[in-house]
């Protein structure tokens, strides 16, 4: 008897955890259907067929849009759009009562890697259905593939996605790699810099070929770029030569003497250092080079115009790394050092004060400059020497190239997934237009780019289906900058698909427009007029 008393007392308490858990998860599930109504609304009443297709460029599509009888209109009141534009009335086609379809011929490639955006509307030009349509191509064979690795530490690669180039879909590369003999194949994980690059960090053999090569595909199809074969120790780059000095050859108003230090990271290694220097005027963005400047850490610029300023730079190719007979890669050059050639008359100069009868404005601002920096730097008049002066020359153009490289990056710390967002971009004292691009995720799930040059907006279409975190890189480099990507930057945001207006953040004075859907009190969507 107590045996079924406490088994009658253990059922109830089970029955009550039961009917608790039960109603914990109608809630769950309440909650669910509710987060998901756009969806299911939109099941409800209308669907395209086919479903976001992919397709070559050039072909014809025919879509089908079929609505609910709820909806009590018939096909012959729909129209289309797409990507927002109206399509002509002569390629609709009422099929029946409650299906409308759309004929296109000779697509062109997607706009946007998400997708374009194929529209089913009512009259009032309210959106009943939608499907992406992703027209490409697939990739072409990736060519001009090349890697290099810095001081035999590391390994980065870098190819263009063939002579076509664009696929208009999203199209994903892989970098691949193995030991030629031996080891299985591995993929390349970051690539989180440049457009088609990839950066292996550690981990790698020397004295022993590796293959290379990179995958491209996408829904259309997939292509193998031709297989490279090297040795680390054949691809070595360093970095720029320290400790680079410029200084006068005594009264010679046509020399000065170039010093710099040897590669340290590259102090334990047997190679022979190969050395290129370049110069130029101080006015000018010409560059002089001279190409072979051996393999000492010193050399004379001869030939040079007296009482001038001169910005020279120095770069380094290891060569024949551990023996290797292969010609190295050469390094990114030094920062720009300063020194003038003897030959400017600076005997007027024997105080902190210009003479009246100094009229060159130029001279004189120049010097107003160089008295403010000696001031500000603790430094006596009686102490001006032509040292000093090439010191604050360099200062002057370090401050003016940290100047001119100013940027500001703004966006959104949350994206809504299927939105096209902005992104802001400055660029402080720009001269010439800076191409800008964004990407979304590693594998570039959506891309854009635009030119900016003081500052412009970048927008990108976040494809519908991507959620959770996702990266965001911008970078920005112009065509004939000696340095590649004059900067790059990156991010991580949170994509939403659960927003309920149609921008994520408002102007004042914008208007707002926010879903509303309608359910009956048993949390059934329906279609019939509210009652004010």
């Amino acid at each position: 008897m107590d045996y079924e008393c406490a088994r009658s007392h253990q059922h109830d308490k089970k029955r009550v955890e039961s009917a608790r858990d039960r109603q914990m998860t109608i809630l769950v599930i309440m909650l669910f259907f509710v987060a998901l109504l756009p969806y299911a609304l939109t099941a409800h009443l209308a669907v395209i067929s086919p479903q976001d297709p992919v397709l070559h460029i050039g072909s014809s599509l025919t879509a089908v849009c079929t609505i609910s009888a709820e909806l009590e209109i018939t096909a012959r009141s729909l129209y289309w759009t797409l990507n927002g534009r109206r399509l002509a009335r002569n390629t609709y086609r009422v099929l029946s009562p409650t299906e409308s379809s759309v004929t296109l011929h000779q697509l062109n490639g997607s706009l946007q890697q998400s997708g374009d955006n194929l529209v089913c509307h009512r009259s009032n030009g309210e959106v009943l259905a939608g499907s992406c349509l992703y027209v490409g191509s697939p990739p072409e064979k990736p060519v001009n593939l090349t890697c290099w690795s810095r001081n035999t530490k590391d390994l980065s690669c870098r190819w263009s996605p063939g002579s076509q180039g664009e696929t208009f879909i999203n199209t994903k590369y892989i970098l691949k790699y193995k030991l030629k003999w031996y080891g299985k194949e591995k993929d390349c994980e970051d690539y989180m810099g440049q457009p088609y690059t990839c950066y292996v960090p550690r981990d790698l053999a020397i004295f022993t070929p590796y293959e290379i090569w990179v995958e491209a595909s996408n829904q259309l199809g997939s292509s193998t770029s031709d297989v490279i074969t090297l040795d680390i120790l054949d691809v070595v780059t360093t970095d720029p030569p320290p400790d680079v000095l410029v200084s006068r050859v005594g009264d010679l108003e046509d020399q000065l003497s170039v010093r710099w230090g040897s590669p340290p990271a590259l102090k334990d290694y047997l190679f022979q250092a190969k050395y290129q220097i370049r110069y130029r005027v101080e006015d000018s963005d010409e560059w002089k080079v001279i190409d072979d400047a051996g393999n000492q850490t010193s050399c004379r610029l001869a030939g040079l115009r007296a009482g001038t300023v001169y910005f020279v730079q120095v770069r380094c190719n290891p060569i024949g790394v551990y023996g290797s007979k292969k010609a190295g890669i050469w390094s990114d050059w030094s920062h720009s050092t300063a020194a003038s050639t003897p030959g400017i008359d600076r005997s007027h100069i024997g105080s902190c004060d210009l003479k009246p009868s100094e009229h060159n404005s130029t001279l004189r601002k120049e010097l107003k400059q160089f008295f403010g920096w000696m001031r500000k730097h603790s430094y006596g008049c009686t102490d001006v020497s032509i040292k000093l002066y090439d010191q604050w020359r360099v200062w002057l153009q370090k401050a003016q190239k940290t100047h001119d490289q100013g940027y500001l990056i703004a966006t959104p710390s949350v994206f809504r997934a299927g939105v096209e967002e902005a992104v802001s971009v400055t660029i402080f004292n720009a001269v010439e237009g800076t191409r800008v691009q964004l990407s979304v995720k590693s594998e570039i799930l959506a891309h854009s780019h635009g030119i900016v040059r003081d500052k412009g907006t970048i927008k990108i279409k976040v494809p519908s289906d991507l959620r959770g975190q996702a990266h965001l890189k911008v970078w920005g480099n112009r065509q004939l900058n000696e340095s590649g990507y004059i900067f790059h930057n990156h991010t991580t945001v949170t994509v939403d698909s659960k927003g309920a207006t149609d921008k994520p953040v408002y102007k004042p004075r914008q208007k707002v427009l926010i879903n509303v859907y309608a359910v009956t009190p048993d949390l059934r969507p329906t279609s019939k007029k509210m009652e004010d």
